[in-house]
């Protein structure tokens, strides 16, 4: 199997670590070359304008939940035109009392070219095989809700993709 690793830097700023009185903001590297900025979540002190871990995890979950979509749908012959997500982590209390990413909602929005188109239920099923084979989604078990939102179809010409119905 593959490991897939990241680096994480963090330098203390303040002359001391006190509780309450010091900087989460950190540096994360990614394949040696990307870098970004993470802090803690905003009603925790930290910077909005960073990344925070449970966006990361939002984020992680989205796109393999899309790469696994990609490659069933492409397998079944779907032409998918365009794929977009708007993932939700929601904080609170787990069953023993401790804060964690209680759920996370992914809400899919699928096009496919002019022409194609798809049940409901199939949608459904495949969005559901998705997150059957999405590894990160397997590593959270149960606390992924995908809510499937309709788009418009999308049709490609020489000039471009544009959207023919809303």
């Amino acid at each position: 199997m593959s490991d897939l690793s990241i680096q994480l830097h963090w330098q203390r700023i303040e002359p001391q670590l006190k509780p309450g009185a010091y900087s989460a903001e950190h540096t994360v590297q990614y394949n040696q070359c990307y870098d970004v900025l993470v802090d803690a979540a905003p009603d925790w002190g930290g910077d909005p304008a960073n990344t925070n871990p449970e966006q990361a995890l939002a984020s992680a979950l989205s796109s393999c939940h899309m790469m696994t979509f990609l490659a069933l749908a492409a397998k079944a012959g779907w032409p998918v035109a365009s794929y977009h997500d708007y993932a939700v982590a929601h904080l609170g209390k787990n069953a023993r009392g401790q804060m964690s990413v209680t759920q996370i909602d992914l809400h899919p929005v699928v096009r496919f070219d002019t022409g194609f188109q798809v049940s409901d239920e199939e949608m459904e099923q495949m969005q559901d095989r998705a997150h059957r084979y999405c590894f990160i989604a397997n590593t959270l078990a149960d606390s992924v809700r995908i809510n499937i939102l309709h788009a418009p179809t999308v049709r490609h010409t020489r000039e471009g993709a544009y959207n023919v119905a809303a």
